[in-house]
């Protein structure tokens, strides 16, 4: 691609994906002078190993982008999630007022996402120049070097640098961020199946067979995304034959889904390693965003959230400060605050799951109670959509109407909702 027309920008955004083409799309409508830096040299690019599941908390940034009728007329589906553990199903509640999911293959998503960023005002899109290097005095970075063909270097100088290059962050290396990794005790494996829709759908359903996982996403066009994660002790039936074990794994499910009578349209997708990723939200002139600030099991379908609403946190606090007056410290102050408020601790909870352990008496209790109680559920849902914190399911009310259905449940003739219909 050739050389950017301007070498001096409010902000430069290296990763062209989900969360870099949000904050470019904000950042040019605030006023900003973007460039949106991408070591891929196709504009179709995308990510290919994503469960792609877009949680309903980040469904208002992808509104305010005025982004969500064209993900939708691409041919997403808008679902909640039904969740199987051994007490039952817990399915999503009628009177949920969370907005529905969004799933749509990155193939097509993110396309869309690089395409508004290209066209928004204020943004240059700069495909196939790796970042080599930060530009800085020493007390603050100050724009970036990019690579090219042979020893081609191109120089752009920012305000503010913005990290948005995934898990293996060149921009966090090169800064010397500090990150907290922590292990993973599960391994993933998943493909795209054309065939009969799995009972339930467009809703996604998972289970919790304790300790393993697995699920069943209707997405674009018809397909299914088949997907399990199990512990690592069954790592070799899969590194054997990963089609034939992601099958069985599926057969094997109470309420199986028919992936029998399905066809398998995609290679297998594997992921063995996926340890945990946290990192500081900023430094002076950069901050970073979506999986380069934090990496998370998938179990929970946040990464693609996330990445559309860390992009917008940051988006806003640093706008004023790009293109007024405002001091930039103030606005990444802002930034991190906001971030630690909302992420800190869904983040600290996923970390524990994702150790492969089973789960755990509180969490065994409520989905005991949420397959029992239709209020229970609503209000598991919207801490599963994280429209609410942890903190939210601790509440008194909570825990002592959970006791009450688990223990109406030992009496013989009790049902799903037999509390009745309380205020939420």
């Amino acid at each position: 691609m050739a050389d950017p027309p301007r070498s001096d920008y409010d902000a430069v955004i290296v990763g062209a994906s989900l969360a870099g083409s949000s904050a470019a799309i904000l950042l040019g409508r605030a006023g900003a002078r973007v460039a949106l830096v991408d070591k891929r040299p196709e504009i179709d690019a995308f990510k290919r190993v994503c469960g792609h599941f877009i949680q309903a908390s980040a469904v208002p940034t992808l509104e305010r982008l005025g982004l969500l009728d064209e993900i939708e007329a691409a041919g997403a589906t808008r679902c909640k999630a039904r969740i199987w553990s051994r007490w039952g199903w817990i399915e999503p509640s009628p009177r949920s007022t969370a907005p529905a999911s969004v799933n749509l293959r990155r193939e097509h998503l993110d396309p869309i996402m690089r395409r508004a960023a290209a066209g928004t005002p204020g943004v240059d899109l700069i495909l196939g120049r790796p970042c080599e290097a930060l530009l800085g005095d020493g007390r603050a970075v100050a724009g970036v070097e990019l690579g090219g063909r042979g020893d081609q270097r191109t120089r752009l100088r920012a305000s503010l640098v913005i990290g948005a290059d995934g898990r293996g962050s060149r921009v966090a290396e090169l800064a010397a961020m500090p990150a907290r990794t922590t292990p993973h005790g599960r391994f993933a494996y998943a493909a795209y199946y054309e065939g009969p829709a799995p009972p339930g759908a467009p809703d996604g359903s998972l289970w919790f067979t304790d300790p393993q996982w697995a699920a069943a996403f209707p997405t674009d066009n018809g397909v299914v995304n088949y997907a399990c994660m199990p512990t690592k002790d069954r790592l070799g039936e899969f590194k054997r034959d990963p089609a034939r074990a992601l099958t069985d794994f599926i057969v094997s499910l109470p309420d199986a889904p028919p992936i029998l009578d399905s066809k398998r349209i995609s290679p297998m997708i594997g992921k063995l390693e996926m340890p945990n990723v946290s990192r500081r939200p900023t430094a002076p002139g950069l901050a970073l965003i979506g999986d380069a600030l934090l990496a998370t099991d998938p179990v929970w379908g946040v990464g693609c959230g996330w990445a559309f609403e860390s992009a917008e946190w940051l988006a806003e606090s640093v706008a004023a400060a790009l293109v007024d007056s405002e001091d930039l410290g103030r606005g990444l102050a802002r930034f991190r605050r906001t971030y630690r408020r909302r992420i800190t601790p869904h983040a600290a909870m996923i970390a524990d799951y994702a150790t492969g352990r089973p789960l755990n008496p509180m969490e065994r209790f409520l989905f005991a109670a949420a397959a029992r109680d239709d209020l229970t559920a609503l209000r598991l849902e919207a801490f599963a959509t994280r429209t609410v914190g942890p903190q939210a399911l601790g509440r008194p009310r909570t825990i002592g109407r959970a006791a009450a259905v688990n223990a109406r449940a030992l009496l013989p003739g009790r049902r799903r909702g037999a509390l009745g219909a309380q205020p939420a």
